[in-house]
Order: C-alpha cells, then sequence, then structure tokens
C-alpha cells in the first residue's frame, strides 16, 4: 500500500491521457462539495428530539451552524499546513487520507446524532471532515496546473468546480434519504449520514487511485511556454514564498478573497432556512433542498465561466466585477424578499453564488500573475486562510443577526435584510482592497531552476508529445468522465425538480 501511495510510483507513463485526471479530481471535489450542503440538516436536526416540533433539549440552528463553520476553518488551516506535505508526498496519499477523514466524519457525526452529543458533530464533521476538506481541496489544484499549462484557467475551474457542484449531488441525496429513513421518533439523519459517509468514502478512494502526475519535464503537444517563462536561458522568475506573505500586495488579495467568501458564504450556510422562513408557506423543505442545490448549480458554473473569462479580461478587473455586481445584488435581496417576488429573489442568489465561485477558480491564476508560477501552491494555501476567516465571519453573522433580529421581535421573513446590507458593506471594502492592487516590484522575484527533463535522455519534443495518447486510452477517457456525468447529471435533474417545487 505504501508504494501504491507514494508521488513516484503514480509518474504517468508514456502515452498517457491527461483527460483522465480531471475526472479523478472531480470525484473527490463532488464528495466534499457537500459541504455546502449542509444546511439541509438544520431544521431537521433543530428537532432531533421532538421530530414533529421543537422540543426541549433541542439544538439551536445557531449551534449546529457551527459545525459549518468549522469546516471552512479546518479547511483553510489545513490547506495552509499540510500544502508542502501533499507537494512532496503526492496527491494521491492525500487523496486517500482526504477520503478517510470526510467519510469517517460522517460517521462520527452519525453517532453524535445518534446519542444526541453536539460535540460528536463539531469533532467529527466539522474538525476531521475539515481536514478532509482542505487535503481533498488542494490536492488536485497544483496537478491540474501541471497537466494543463497551455489551459491555466481552465484548468484551475476544472479543479474546483467539483467542490462547487457537490451540494447539488449531496443535497437532494441527503433530502431522499432522510425522507427514506424518517419514523415516527426519528428525522432519520443519523442514518443519512452513515450511508452518505460510505458513499463519499468509495468516491474518493476512486478518484485518490485516478490521480496521476506528469513526468519531468512534460508539455502539451505543440505547446510552447510563454516567453516571460522561457527567458533567460530556461530560468523562471517568481517570488518565493516567505517574500510573498510579507508584500501588501499578498495581504490584499487575502482580504479580496476572505470579504468575497465571507458574503457567500453565510448565505450558502443558511441557505435552506433562509428561504422557507422568508417564504413560509410557499417554500417546502424538499423545494428549499432544490434551492441549496440549485446555488450549487450556478457556483459550479461560475467556476467555470469567470475563470475562462478571467484569461481575456484580466484577473484585477474580474475581481472588480465580482464586487460590483455583488453590492447590486445584495442590495437587491431584501427588495425581492419584502416584495415575495421568489423568482427574483433565486435569481439574484444564482448569480450570486457565480460570483462566489468564480473568486475561488480565479485566485489561483491571480496569484500567478502577481508572484509567478513556481510557488503557486504554497501561496494558494497561505491564501486560503482567507476562507478559514470567512468561515467565522460568514455563517456566524448570518446566524447570529438573525437570532437577534427574532429576538426583537422581528418576523423570521424579515429578519435577514439587515444581514444583506451588511453582506454589501462588506463587498464595497473588497472591491477597495482589490483595485489597490499593483504590481509586485522585480526586486522580489528570484530565479527558480524549471524541472529538469525526462530521464533516459530524451530530447523534449519527445517529452512533449506524452499526451498523445493511443486511440484506445479515449475509450477509458469516455468512460472516466460517464462515472463523473452521472451523479452530476443526476444531481442537476434532481435539482431542479425540486427547484421547480418552489414556482408552482
Amino acid at each position: 500500500m505504501p508504494n501504491l501511495l507514494s508521488k513516484e510510483h503514480i509518474i504517468a507513463p508514456p502515452g498517457f491521457n491527461r483527460w483522465l485526471v480531471p475526472p479523478a479530481a472531480l470525484a473527490i471535489h463532488l464528495s466534499i462539495g457537500m459541504a455546502y450542503g449542509f444546511s439541509v440538516f438544520w431544521l431537521p436536526l433543530s428537532r432531533a428530539i421532538g421530530v414533529t416540533a421543537p422540543a426541549p433539549g433541542d439544538w439551536k440552528i445557531s449551534t449546529l451552524g457551527w459545525m459549518y463553520t468549522l469546516f471552512f476553518v479546518m479547511l483553510g488551516s489545513s490547506a495552509a499546513l499540510f500544502g508542502p506535505w501533499v507537494e512532496r508526498e503526492g496527491p494521491r496519499k492525500a487523496g486517500v487520507v482526504a477520503a478517510c477523514c470526510w467519510g469517517g466524519g460522517f460517521f462520527i457525526a452519525a453517532a453524535g446524532v445518534y446519542f444526541h452529543q453536539i460535540a460528536l458533530l463539531w469533532i467529527g464533521s466539522g474538525v476531521i471532515g475539515g481536514c478532509g476538506l482542505g487535503l481533498g481541496y488542494i490536492s488536485p489544484v497544483s496537478t491540474l496546473i501541471k497537466w494543463f499549462p497551455d489551459r491555466r484557467g481552465m484548468a484551475t475551474g476544472m479543479a474546483i468546480m467539483g467542490f462547487g457542484g457537490g451540494a447539488m449531488i449531496g443535497t437532494p441525496l441527503a433530502d431522499l434519504l432522510m425522507r427514506r429513513f424518517a419514523t415516527a421518533t426519528s428525522v432519520g439523519v443519523w442514518q443519512t449520514f452513515v450511508v452518505m459517509g460510505a458513499v463519499y468514502f468509495a468516491a474518493m478512494m476512486l478518484g485518490a487511485f485516478g490521480y496521476r502526475l506528469p513526468p519531468p519535464g512534460w508539455t502539451p503537444a505543440g505547446w510552447t511556454p510563454p516567453r516571460d517563462e522561457a527567458a533567460q536561458a530556461g530560468v523562471v522568475r517568481a517570488v518565493p514564498v516567505g517574500v510573498a506573505s510579507r508584500t501588501p500586495q499578498f495581504w490584499l488579495l487575502w482580504a479580496v478573497l476572505c470579504l468575497n467568501v465571507s458574503a457567500g458564504i453565510g448565505v450558502l450556510g443558511m441557505a435552506s432556512p433562509m428561504i422557507q422562513e422568508i417564504f413560509r408557506g410557499r417554500v417546502t423543505p424538499s423545494a428549499a433542498a432544490g434551492f441549496a442545490g440549485l446555488l450549487s448549480l450556478f457556483n459550479i458554473g461560475g467556476r467555470i465561466f469567470w475563470a475562462s473569462l478571467s484569461d481575456r479580461i484580466g484577473r484585477r478587473n474580474t475581481y472588480t466585477a465580482f464586487f460590483g455586481l455583488g453590492i447590486a445584488l445584495y442590495g437587491l435581496v431584501p427588495t425581492a424578499g419584502s416584495s415575495g417576488n421568489l423568482p427574483l429573489f433565486v435569481g439574484l442568489f444564482s448569480i450570486i453564488l457565480t460570483l462566489y465561485g468564480g473568486g475561488f477558480a480565479t485566485i489561483p491564476a491571480y496569484i500567478a500573475d502577481l508572484f509567478g508560477v513556481s510557488y503557486v501552491s504554497a501561496i494558494h494555501g497561505r491564501v486560503l486562510t482567507a476562507w478559514s476567516t470567512a468561515g467565522i465571519v460568514g455563517p456566524v453573522l448570518v446566524n447570529y443577526i438573525r437570532e437577534f433580529q427574532i429576538g426583537r421581535g422581528l418576523p423570521a421573513a424579515d429578519s435577514y435584510t439587515f444581514t444583506m446590507y451588511v453582506l454589501a458593506a462588506f463587498l464595497v471594502v473588497g472591491l477597495v482592497c482589490n483595485l489597490a492592487i499593483r504590481p509586485v516590484p522585480d526586486r522580489l522575484f528570484a530565479a527558480t531552476t524549471p524541472p529538469k527533463p525526462a530521464p533516459q535522455g530524451a530530447p523534449r519534443a519527445a517529452v512533449a508529445t506524452a499526451t498523445v495518447a493511443p486511440a484506445g486510452q479515449w475509450t477509458i477517457v469516455g468512460a472516466a468522465w460517464t462515472l463523473a456525468a452521472v451523479p452530476l447529471g443526476w444531481g442537476v435533474l434532481k435539482t431542479l425538480t425540486l427547484a421547480s417545487q418552489m414556482f408552482r
């Protein structure tokens, strides 16, 4: 087993088809992406004792929301802490550990629900599962960038689009399972956790064993590196990690990501109960699950769309668009809610989620633009600590402002209005930070040596044709993409079916 997981063991053989790697990344990211859909469990868990109605001893939604916060605190922390280990040991070992943490976290959380111990939910899904999120999240990013240097923006979009779409599969699946397992004495959540933990563990293990790394010196056939990377006799210039993290550009970029994520993640964490409370009587729990899944559909679409667009208009301009549009959209949400305009409400949040997803997909390329390509993975891991901060700020802000407003006697449907304006203010600050980013001074760049050519004296031209795979491999590629597309297609169908209930 150690040899099967070692970095040396997963170097791709000659003729390996690079299009086999994205489905492996999707298998892991579609699994861990269910973290976005956990709001579907909040209302059932808030009456785990009372079952049909809240009872003494039941958990508050704000208490349960700390599990969601822990997801993203641990994601960013583990990504920063274990980023160098992932680079050293390789993506397969990271993927296996991520599968054990994420799947095991579901099993521990199931025990927490069964014995009604909130600490087991926090430790199981929140802490251990959160570590699985971090390791699973970063494992394919640098791998796909290495396989697709000719399509950097698209590669980062492919690497993390599954994370945005995970809830699109997991949310309707969870709703289906909870209704299947619900009884007069149980809301069906602990049984659902057991089933989903097993399914996600199996899917992530398949993805981990699908990872391959390109051989040293590999480049896609027919691709010539840009002049600035091929200059100085093959020497690449980049800002070292320790130097980059002390620059104003790094901290402005950190603030840009943190503020963009804080706004979006707070909404995602309360998507299901929020739409049920604002449109009480019009949106059922199943339809609310469809709403959460619909947000994931736009989240995943935004990651591909905005990441690809950023290659054309530039990263700074792309983030300016994120913040400018976001400010206007968040400002319109209270109007849509108070007027009872459900289609407008759903449409606003759908566009907001494209901006949120696009921010994640674009940040690795933004880092590469500012600091060079040599240390993207390590710098990316440190920047992701902004996600940890946002994982606290966003959900806590939404949850506790809601409870404070309800405590003042405000109807639950109106308890989100002030929050939307606060989130819009966050985006104003983020816009200022983005506009303040300037190029990194040349004196901070250092020369680095690119990977050595492939062994056995293979000329670079021969290495460059490694992506021209045998015709038979395309059958395997088609099968791999089908395995990833089937659950994704099921998620889209279920999401649209459930979401359609909102408009009947």
